[in-house]
């Protein structure tokens, strides 16, 4: 593939059109809804936050989706593979979250009598304080977590859908540096020096039914730090791959990726068997062995997502300019996830 690198400038034209498609490693290009010129009922943005060591993690949501907004947290017990979670939905937000253009300056404060979620940027560190109530039964949870960047490169991709003025504007932050802690009733989860955040930052406009492929991988080994985001499967990537791998403090840009699911007895995917992870020029080549299958089926009236985002760890290598990179048993995740919205 001959990957096209974006140039600074507008995301859309005067017709609601994507100018440029391709990638790039910060957010050239500029977003606003105001370009937008299809119905603002069909804008989608969210921030997902995702922050883990190789015990525990959380993710965390705020998603206003024009004719529907969520805010929500998962709490990830990988040692004991259980899963906490909630979910609060509201109809018709319509963009009244106000959700940042840009994913380096705004603030996101979603307040209701039943969570607080306050995403926030100081002195250079991405600051999130969330709580909700009866999270687990009578468990509240509670959250305060810092996040600092460690590499100055990012994953940024424009990605065109067939349909004219349908567009996914994504940027993706691995390895983010993470300390705080999560609270879930009186327990208490420190995040320390083996922790690590990945920011999924979307704003765009949707065909109805897609399907996508996602994965991702913070941490360190052997004292290196290392991470990627790879993934497929909508919209046209004729022009660039969101697939990236980080090493340290640089990123390295990587074209194809398939993630090879193993089947059951009866055809359907078994996402609990070890994956495979492997690209047509062979510079990847990873085995995925799962733990915990967060497993997504929810359905309202025309809106429906089949989802599995499923955590375990990564083993194998990537080839980067001359130098192969090995690691092994390192806590990342991915999906496989349908939506009709």
């Amino acid at each position: 593939m001959e990957q096209h690198q974006l140039i600074e400038g507008n995301l859309l034209d005067e017709k609601g059109h994507i100018i440029e498609a391709g990638y790039a490693y910060s957010l050239v290009k500029i977003y606003s809804r105001d370009q937008v010129k299809l119905s603002h009922l069909k804008i989608k943005e969210w921030d997902y936050y995702f922050i883990s060591n190789q015990q525990f993690g959380v993710a965390l949501t705020v998603a206003d989706n024009s004719y529907m907004s969520l805010i929500g947290a998962t709490f990830f017990d990988f040692v004991n593979k259980q899963i906490f979670t909630k979910n609060v939905m509201g109809f018709m937000s319509r963009g009244k979250f106000h959700m940042p253009t840009d994913s380096r300056a705004g603030d996101i404060v979603v307040e209701n009598k039943k969570a607080s979620f306050k995403f926030l940027h100081e002195n250079n560190k991405r600051h999130l304080l969330v709580s909700l109530k009866n999270f687990d039964k009578n468990r509240d949870f509670r959250c305060d977590i810092y996040l600092e960047e460690t590499c100055p490169d990012t994953m940024v991709i424009v990605t065109p859908f067939k349909k004219p003025g349908h567009f996914y504007y994504n940027q993706k932050i691995n390895l983010q540096k993470a300390s705080g802690y999560v609270k879930l009733g009186s327990s208490q989860f420190d995040f320390g020096s083996d922790s690590y955040g990945v920011l999924d930052w979307g704003r765009g406009i949707w065909t109805y039914k897609n399907t996508w492929y996602w994965s991702s991988l913070s941490g360190v080994y052997r004292g290196h730090r290392i991470g990627f985001n790879l993934g497929y499967g909508f919209g046209d990537t004729s022009k660039a791959s969101e697939n990236v791998f980080y090493y340290d403090d640089k990123i390295y840009k990587l074209d194809d990726v398939r993630f090879d699911i193993p089947l059951d007895d009866k055809g359907n995917d078994d996402f609990l068997k070890p994956w495979k992870f492997r690209s047509s020029k062979g510079d990847i080549d990873l085995t995925f062995t799962p733990i915990i299958d967060n497993k997504t089926r929810a359905s309202a009236v025309i809106i429906k997502q089949i989802g599995d985002q499923v955590f375990g760890k990564f083993s194998g290598h990537v080839s980067i300019d001359d130098k192969i990179i090995y690691f092994e048993d390192l806590l990342g995740f991915a999906e496989k996830v349908t939506n009709y919205w």
